[in-house]
């Protein structure tokens, strides 16, 4: 942190960690658990009434970003949900669990965190929020006194978001837990938090009651995101994407049941729907990424799916960017080079960008604001920082089709309204075509043209 931190946290406190990208709330956490040492003193922990005294014991963080399985690379093909993938060998929650078990069993009983019924089943056809409940459950059973969690509403559906607001609360109140939450959007702070701790520079501002963060950030912030008039480009009848009488089935489970979907160049598509609804699955079979696709009547760009094209044949005319890969990427190399991987749709960089292709790589940071990035590593980036670059990975070879899976995932207020207007702008190109998810209304940008919206089966 850019200078000392002063900071008493008191029983019955229930706390949100709040400030944009960079600020330094992944910092303030380290610290908190124990993972950053300090200067000249350390900080003090009493868990009474707990008899655990270990800070590693009471304290548990949980950021979600390997909720299938920790350190995982492979997760990002794994979640495309290739049915020659889910066999007797793939990870359950059974498994991982292992001799915690029944210590699993007795909290997501106690709580009904986690059903039963769910443990044997593989842990990549579980829905968002099931993975969620999976977590806390999992960290639960280890009966900590304080759980610190990363952005826990991302990702998830609005239902599902007010499930685990009522749950979390709950907890609080039937448990003595002290929760922590660090989150980007400061209008996602749960009713039963009382305490903000806001970080601004890398400098820990004083706490706040809930009430006198609340006056002050309604002053300061404004509407969330402003719509504005745009041109409309009209749509050429070109097909881009054709799916006829689609269906995708894994074991007993069907995914897509006999989808018929047409996108023609030029339009600009918001797909919906709850977790678990087949939103990933579907553009999976649109990236070429799902090996299913060969089965199915599809038509890419004009051309019928299993015809001699190759996967890269596809991929270079998409831009595309998901929760998913930025759970995956965990390649530690210069921002520079992650954005240039977008060109050649590689997940590392194995062929050196040309000197005018680095030039357009720096060109398309600048745009979105973090050229002063370009030689700093991907994990040393914090998470909100990754996602730009990846974002950037995404339109740096101005694809025809760009596919958006929740792209504003995790930004702050002012990013989150810079990089919508950067969509609106590119979508709203001739020739350019847009498939956009989010589970959020008021991010989509006002350019929108059509909706999809998928029902669980």
């Amino acid at each position: 942190m850019a200078e000392p931190i002063n900071l008493e946290i008191n029983d019955g406190e229930q706390l949100a960690i709040v400030g944009d990208n960079a600020a330094g709330k992944t910092r303030l956490v380290e610290i908190l658990t124990g993972h950053y040492p300090l200067l000249l003193t350390e900080v003090q922990y009493d868990f009474g009434p707990a008899e655990r005294r270990l800070v590693s014991e009471n304290v548990k963080y949980i950021t979600f970003r390997d909720s299938y399985g920790e350190g995982d690379r492979t997760y990002y093909h794994q979640q495309r949900w290739n049915q020659h993938d889910i066999g007797p060998d793939m990870p359950t929650p059974r498994s991982i669990l292992g001799e915690n078990l029944a210590d699993f069993q007795s909290t997501a009983s106690g709580t009904g965190l986690f059903r039963d019924e769910l443990l044997d089943k593989p842990i990549v056809t579980l829905s968002s929020g099931e993975l969620r409940r999976f977590q806390l459950a999992r960290a639960l059973s280890h009966r900590p006194r304080v759980m610190i969690l990363d952005n826990p509403f991302i990702g998830l559906d609005a239902s599902t978001r007010d499930q685990l607001r009522m749950l979390l609360g709950r907890l609080t109140q039937d448990t003595g837990l002290l929760l922590i939450l660090v989150l980007s959007r400061p209008d996602e702070v749960p009713d039963f938090v009382t305490h903000i701790l806001p970080v601004e520079g890398l400098r820990l501002l004083p706490k706040l009651t809930r009430e006198e963060f609340f006056r002050q950030y309604e002053t300061e912030s404004g509407p969330v995101l402003h719509d504005r008039s745009t041109d409309q480009v009209s749509p050429t009848g070109n097909e881009i994407i054709r799916l006829n009488h689609v269906s995708i089935r894994y074991g007993e489970r069907t995914i897509l049941r006999d989808l018929c979907w047409t996108v023609r160049e030029g339009e600009r598509w918001a797909l919906t729907g709850e977790n678990g609804s087949g939103k990933s699955t579907l553009l999976s079979l649109v990236c070429a990424d799902n090996p299913q696709s060969y089965a199915c009547d599809i038509r890419l760009f004009g051309r019928q799916r299993g015809t001699g094209e190759s996967i890269w044949d596809i991929k270079r005319h998409i831009g595309y960017v998901s929760p998913e890969m930025h759970r995956a990427y965990q390649r530690d190399m210069p921002a520079v080079d992650i954005v240039a991987s977008g060109l050649s749709d590689s997940v590392g960089l194995y062929v050196r960008p040309r000197p005018e292709q680095r030039t357009q790589c720096l060109q398309w940071m600048k745009r979105f604001g973090i050229e002063h990035l370009a030689e700093r590593t991907f994990l040393r980036l914090s998470s909100g920082e990754q996602r730009l670059c990846l974002l950037v990975r995404a339109f740096v070879k101005d694809p025809r089709l760009l596919i958006l899976d929740e792209p504003l995932h995790g930004l702050d207020l002012n990013r989150r309204r810079h990089v919508r207007q950067i969509i609106e702008d590119f979508a709203t190109q001739e020739g350019k075509t847009l498939v956009m998810v989010s589970h959020y209304a008021e991010e989509l940008p006002p350019c929108i043209t059509h909706h999809l919206r998928l029902e669980r089966n």
